[in-house]
Formats: C-alpha cells, structure tokens, sequence
C-alpha cells in the first residue's frame, strides 16, 4: 500500500475535504498555481532569447491586459457558476472518504481511463462545435479570441464551454467509481495537461515528448488549432484526430 501514508495524510484534514468550498477552490487555485511558471516564461520572453526560442509563436506576446481578461473571466466563471454545481453535486452526493488508500497500479490504470474517456468526449464535442457554425458562433467563439496560446487562455471560455468540460471531467470518475484519492490525481492531471496545451511553449520536457509514436499531441498540437480552426480537435492524445483524417503535426 504504497500510497496509504499519503491518504492518512488527506483524511487528516477530513473536515476539508468534506467541505462545500474544497472543488471550487482545489479547481481554481491548482489551476492559478500551474499558470504561474508560463506566466513567468511570458514575463522574461521578449528580453530573453533563450525562452523566446521555445515559444511557439516567437512573434506573439502576452500583455498583461489579456493576462487581467483571463483571471476575470475564470474567477467570474468558477464563482457565478462552477460553485453553484459544486454545491449541488455535494448536497446530492456527499463525499466519502474510505480508511484505505487505493493500490498505486490501479490508481494509474485508473486515471490513465479517466484521460482517455475525457478525450473522446472532448473530442466529439469540440468537433461538433467547429462542424455547426451556430455552436461556433454562439459558445466555442469565445475560446478562440486568442490565436496565439497562453497558460491562462486554458479557461477563457463562455459558461457553456466551462459547464460541459467540467461535466466531462466529473463524469469520468463517477462512471468509474474512482477511490476519492484517484479522483484528486486524475483533477491534478486534467488540469496540467490542460495548462500545458494552452501554454505556448514546446519545452524540452514537454509531456509530447515522453509519449512514444506521436501518441500525444501537447502545446504544439494544440497551438496549431487556435492558429488554423481547422484540425487537432482532440486535447491530448492524437488517434481521434488521426482516425477522423484532421490530425495535423506541422512537421
């Protein structure tokens, strides 16, 4: 059990867990806190060569005007409508916490499913809302206000997009009936990724880089969907782009 003395940990802090306020601030202040380190890459960037030769738009820049627009809108969205639901979902499931921590090869199979049930999801919504002009139009054209990519671009979206990518994301573990620690490592690793596709870096350790085969798309793969609309809809493995014939590598 070698993650029990992790979970004794956790159930230490039972009451917080427990608490109405935990998914909204685990959401929000995990996301703000993988922000950070590309929000300083975007800071040292136009004096730095050695960040501007990662960037994979060198030309583009981060005002800071676009940086204050994101937090708005995320802090707005999690307030005015991600709580709200969070409430909801605790007052009509109620959290529970069991004594024993999950075995680590389980956890993994687990999350790993998680990410590949998410990405189809993601995928066949985000399509549709490319394919239909008035779901373009009407919801998805928010998100595409920026063309070049950035950490906090990851949730500039309209509370339509944020609502059903957060019911993507909270049906996965449910429909699996994730142990809660599984839950928390597999919300830990939705949001990195997520992060790290919108951060607008092709970085020597990025994570498309540890996948075999092109397996994985990353920063680069989605970069190039905010920058053409018309290919890589799928947000991090590439078999639904490459199956559905938009897959596009930019190699």
């Amino acid at each position: 059990m070698l993650l029990q003395p992790l979970w004794t940990v956790l159930l230490g802090h039972a009451p917080l867990l427990h608490s109405l306020l935990f998914p909204t601030l685990f959401s929000l202040s995990v996301y703000l806190s993988f922000c950070l380190p590309f929000l300083l890459l975007d800071a040292l960037a136009p004096r730095w060569a050695l960040v501007r030769r990662y960037k994979l738009q060198p030309q583009s820049s981060v005002s800071w005007a676009s940086v204050r627009s994101c937090l708005a809108l995320t802090v707005y969205n999690h307030l005015v409508f991600i709580f709200p639901l969070t409430v909801l979902h605790w007052y009509l499931r109620p959290v529970h916490l069991p004594p024993e921590a999950p075995p680590l090869p389980r956890l993994l199979a687990q999350v790993f499913a998680c990410l590949l049930l998410f990405d189809f999801q993601s995928f066949i919504w985000h399509l549709l809302h490319h394919r239909v002009t008035w779901l373009y139009r009407t919801f998805h054209k928010v998100h595409h206000t920026f063309t070049s990519t950035s950490a906090l671009t990851a949730e500039y979206s309209g509370v339509w997009e944020t609502l059903s990518l957060g019911l993507f994301a909270g049906s996965a573990p449910l429909l699996l009936g994730l142990h809660p620690l599984t839950e928390l490592v597999f919300f830990l690793v939705n949001i990195w990724l997520s992060v790290e596709d919108h951060c607008g870096y092709n970085l020597p350790w990025a994570t498309h880089r540890l996948m075999p085969l092109g397996l994985y798309g990353g920063a680069r793969h989605h970069d190039l969907h905010h920058l053409t609309s018309k290919c890589n809809y799928a947000p991090y493995f590439t078999h639904w782009d490459r199956l559905a014939g938009t897959l596009r590598t930019g190699d």
